[in-house]
């Protein structure tokens, strides 16, 4: 069943509390969950202080008492019907909860009090859920073998995870997502802290799913499966290195003595709990770092002024007195600096930080960043999304470019706006997108605009978003070297953060006309607007989308969606066959030998089973396609497609 609700109006509920209270109901109670969710959804919600009240009926109040605004404990929910505490209103309240980030205690020492980390594809500077980096306790021996309660751990999450894969989110209730959240907590204790994060990742992607939450991707949610599955089989199998699957509870600051930072740019971070704005610098070496200003926020209709406020926020680093926005444009001399290795930047109170001149994008260091090859470039982008999260360098996912304005292209996937370019002279033609599509924050107008000056010569900064064809989400503009007539924005730099500024018609100087070609002599660009039968070839490219689309459609619907034969399954075959991807057949075909291999009794009912075998199918197809989709990307950029 599918629950409706605003997240806002409820407070956060840390993984374990939902856990707890589910699993403390009768099986009876427990498959009523998911309908008493949905009818308390509809209540309103009043808040006082520190507690949140809810009017189930008449003669029932629901209060959860939340400081700070997390739900900390399960005595924190009360409700004062005559079942309680064991009462279907208490876990329904939990359900429709979101899921809590670490509270500033858990924090490491320095930090700005933010607990996102920019930087994922998709929801501008949000995080995964999950555990926020912090300082390590103590160092983890990187050849320890697992323990005992480790691989007890590890088995337990993997399968709660299959479970949930084999339910879909079509079927994965209240029950399957508490009991993925206790083995979450389970292995958290256990140490097995990455594993711990990516199902509380899980969860909050199924909620998101099920809710028809606007910040849901199922992308997302296939790539979190995927990464859990990958982490528990991995585990429980005693291969890879332990160390890293493990992954740590807190992330290291290091000391880093003087730095010398040149602001870049500025982005806002807006997801469905937290909204604010990060700054990105450079410092002499060429290393990325962020400052981040992000908070959780509790009226979905405000996040996206206050994202885009946030940017006159000042920048918490020392004595500094100068704004996010400003900083892009300025730089600052820290002394007693600490860096964590994802390049997010401590402010502690030995941190010392003053105002210092900034350098133009055309200068140094900031201008080895644009040096950079394109195709190198987006080699190490794809080549970092197989670090751990908290491992990537900062900007891993930046490309540095220049380009020029070709017009605006047919709508790409979901009708989104696209803007055609040229990187440099002779490279590439790519479509430039929003950063983020909330009508609310800048981008998507600053693209339209963008796309009424082909010709147009600019120096970019952006996001890759992986594709078969070179896509980019673009996140602030810049004058190019030797450009004759610079960006007319009223500042000295000659950029825009096109997530917090607004471009005006008078901030670009028309080029002198040119015939740019039209979107459709482009290659590899087509009208996607067209709706596509679930059996037609891609408009463009290999059809790698079959095995894609069967594979999320698992997530979505799960196991009992596929089969091993019928029309649909001889034609799938017979396209990747065709376009000589026999690997991709075979693993479709394994896919759904799998989901239909149940064992029944000698009453013809299906058998309970722990869905292993169909878990490491659905695996191996999931790693295949997105193997398949970086090795075609790669090729794009590098004009091979």
């Amino acid at each position: 069943m599918s629950v409706i609700a605003r997240t806002s109006d409820w407070p956060g509920v840390r993984p374990e509390v939902v856990a707890e209270v589910v699993a403390g109901l009768s099986a009876r109670l427990q498959k009523r969950v998911d309908g008493a969710a949905a009818k308390l959804a509809g209540r309103p919600v009043a808040r006082e202080g520190d507690e949140w009240r809810v009017e189930v009926d008449e003669e029932t109040v629901l209060v959860l008492h939340a400081p700070g605004g997390t739900v900390a404990d399960q005595a924190d929910v009360r409700c004062g019907c005559l079942l309680a505490p064991a009462c279907v209103h208490r876990a329904a309240a939990v359900t429709l909860c979101p899921l809590a980030e670490p509270t500033a205690e858990e924090e490491p020492p320095g930090t700005t009090g933010t607990t996102e980390q920019p930087g994922t594809p998709g929801t501008t500077g949000a995080a995964p859920a999950g555990p926020a980096p912090v300082e390590p306790q103590a160092p983890v021996a990187p050849l320890t073998p697992l323990t005992t309660a480790e691989l007890d751990a590890a088995r337990h999450l993997h399968r709660a995870a299959t479970a949930v894969l084999a339910a879909g989110v079509s079927g994965a209730g209240a029950v399957v997502q508490a009991e993925l959240l206790r083995a979450g907590h389970r292995a958290r204790l256990a140490g097995l802290h990455r594993p711990a994060a990516a199902a509380v990742a899980v969860v909050t992607g199924v909620r998101a799913a099920r809710t028809g939450a606007p910040d849901h991707r199922l992308a997302d949610l296939v790539a979190g499966l995927r990464e859990l599955l990958g982490l528990t089989t991995a585990l429980t199998a005693s291969v890879g290195p332990v160390a890293e699957l493990r992954g740590t509870a807190r992330q290291a600051y290091r000391e880093e003595g003087g730095l010398r930072l040149y602001g870049l740019f500025a982005e806002p971070v807006l997801t469905a709990t937290h909204a604010g704005a990060v700054s990105w610098a450079v410092d002499a070496d060429g290393r990325l770092s962020t400052i981040a200003e992000v908070m959780p926020h509790d009226d979905a209709a405000a996040a996206a002024p206050q994202a885009v406020g946030a940017g006159n926020r000042t920048v918490r680093l020392g004595d500094a007195a100068l704004s996010h926005r400003e900083f892009s444009r300025a730089g600052l001399v820290v002394q007693g600096a600490t860096r964590s290795a994802s390049g997010r930047l401590g402010a502690g109170a030995a941190v010392r930080a003053v105002r210092a001149a900034g350098a133009a994008w055309a200068a140094e260091p900031a201008a080895r960043l644009w040096a950079e090859p394109a195709a190198a470039q987006v080699a190490r982008a794809l080549g970092a999304q197989d670090l751990p999260y908290e491992s990537r360098p900062a900007g891993s996912d930046l490309l540095f470019l220049d380009v020029t304005l070709l017009g605006p292209a047919p709508t790409g996937p979901g009708g989104a706006p696209q803007l055609l370019a040229r990187c440099a002279e002779d490279g590439p033609v790519i479509a430039l997108r929003a950063a983020h599509e909330h009508p609310d924050l800048p981008f998507r107008a600053n693209l339209a605009l963008l796309a009424t000056v082909p010709g147009l010569r600019l120096r970019v900064v952006g996001r890759l978003e992986r594709a078969d064809r070179p896509e980019l989400r673009l996140l602030a503009i810049g004058t190019p070297p030797q450009a004759p007539d610079p960006l007319a924005v009223a500042d000295s730099a000659g950029r825009v953060n096109l997530g917090l500024e607004r471009l005006q018609t008078a901030d670009l100087t028309v080029p002198v006309a040119t015939d740019p070609p039209t979107a459709d002599a482009l290659p590899g660009v087509t009208d996607r607007t067209a709706p596509e039968r679930s059996d037609a070839p891609a408009p463009y490219g290999p059809p790698v989308h079959v095995l894609g689309r069967r594979v999320e459609q698992t997530v979505t619907t799960g196991r009992h969606a596929l089969g091993p034969s019928g029309a649909t399954a001889a034609a799938d075959r017979g396209l990747l066959r065709a376009a000589g991807l026999t690997t991709a057949a075979e693993l479709l075909d394994g896919l759904r030998a799998a989901a239909a291999d149940q064992r029944r009794d000698v009453f013809g009912r299906v058998v309970v089973d722990d869905h292993d075998a169909f878990a490491a199918a659905w695996l191996a197809a999931a790693w295949y396609t997105e193997e398949l989709a970086t090795a075609l990307c790669a090729a794009a950029w590098a004009g091979e497609g």
